[in-house]
């Protein structure tokens, strides 16, 4: 039986790891948990957490990693020499060649190959889109996405989540004088965005890397490697918006070959880790392992008949981070990579 070890286990995603672990069955013989040395000592579900710093790593088998880029670049190649395959839903070995970029219902086969024995997550934007994208690539041939991501604060982390809530009762009642005069009201200063969240809509999602932010590089790169379209041509808007949990994404698609709605709608409805509803939100997304899409119509535009435009939403806490950490062990149990 294998051992897991949850990196960074108090924080917002390592709770939802510890939850898909149990509620999947996931097959463990000892569940260890390391965090910060601020964290350390602390006592979740009967286990204490240890100090990522001084731990002794021997022993895990598989390590869960969601501490952080600057944490993962200093701890991750410990633990994978240690033993342990490391999964990582950091921004820090996605684009590593030695270092597979897996969505499990997409491209498992790339466990194929990781020589650094580290295994990367993809950001949770582009991993609620690649679950939908990749059947439609598979009949069409994907060639061009243009993107609008709204994306909701708990991609920011716990800062982003509290930073919401303590803007929205800061306003409290007065939140009405928002549709006459919004410039009246007085929000706490903001730290995890650019702006105040709250009652409103941020073009800007992570950090500006040239005319474009992070979260918009991550998206156009991530989605290149694990569809495996080194040529795809992406254009993506990242927006952040009041809502705590669920990322969503207006997409329009273009192909190499003709496809209709109807016909991709048949590919969804089979395809997995996907769930085809009328009106996907993130609201109906949270909690959920699915990702969600809908409004799937020909894009007007193109007399071709190569164009679609669709609209997903998943929960980027589960599917869009935790969950696809642990199907990717799962991926790694079915290889016999681990011992189940």
């Amino acid at each position: 039986m294998t051992t897991v070890g949850i990196y960074g286990a108090t924080g917002q995603v390592g709770g939802v790891m510890r939850s898909v672990l149990e509620s999947r069955r996931f097959p463990h013989r000892q569940l260890r948990l390391f965090a910060s040395s601020r964290s350390a000592g602390q006592v979740l579900d009967g286990v204490t957490v240890e100090d990522v710093a001084s731990a002794d790593h021997r022993g895990v088998d598989v390590a869960l990693f969601s501490m952080g880029a600057s944490a993962s670049r200093e701890f991750a190649q410990r633990v994978a020499a240690a033993g342990a395959i490391v999964i990582d839903n950091s921004s820090a070995w996605r684009m590593d060649p030695d270092c597979p970029l897996v969505v499990p219902e997409v491209n498992a086969a790339a466990l194929e190959f990781m020589p650094k024995g580290i295994v990367a997550n993809p950001n949770c934007t582009t991993m609620v889109c690649m679950p939908v994208l990749a059947p439609l690539h598979a009949e069409a041939g994907l060639q061009r996405v243009v993107a609008s991501t709204y994306q909701a604060v708990s991609g920011a982390g716990l800062a982003g989540t509290a930073e919401l809530d303590e803007q929205i009762r800061a306003v409290g009642d007065k939140a009405t004088a928002l549709a006459f005069d919004g410039g009246s009201l007085e929000f706490p200063p903001s730290k995890a965005f650019a702006a105040p969240v709250a009652f409103n809509v941020l073009p800007h999602a992570g950090s500006f890397d040239g005319d474009e932010t992070t979260e918009e590089l991550k998206f156009r790169n991530e989605s290149r490697k694990i569809l495996d379209i080194a040529d795809l041509a992406v254009s993506v808007t990242c927006v952040r918006v009041p809502v705590y949990t669920g990322h969503s994404m207006a997409v329009n698609l273009t192909f190499r070959d003709a496809i209709r709605p109807d016909r991709a709608l048949e590919l969804l409805r089979a395809a997995p880790g996907v769930e085809v509803v009328d009106v996907p939100t993130p609201l109906l997304s949270a909690g959920g392992d699915t990702c969600l899409v809908g409004r799937v119509r020909a894009d007007h535009s193109d007399p071709t008949g190569r164009g679609l435009t669709l609209f997903i939403a998943g929960d980027n806490l589960r599917k869009g981070a935790a969950l696809n950490a642990v199907q990717i062990a799962e991926a790694l149990l079915d290889r016999g990579v681990l011992a189940g």
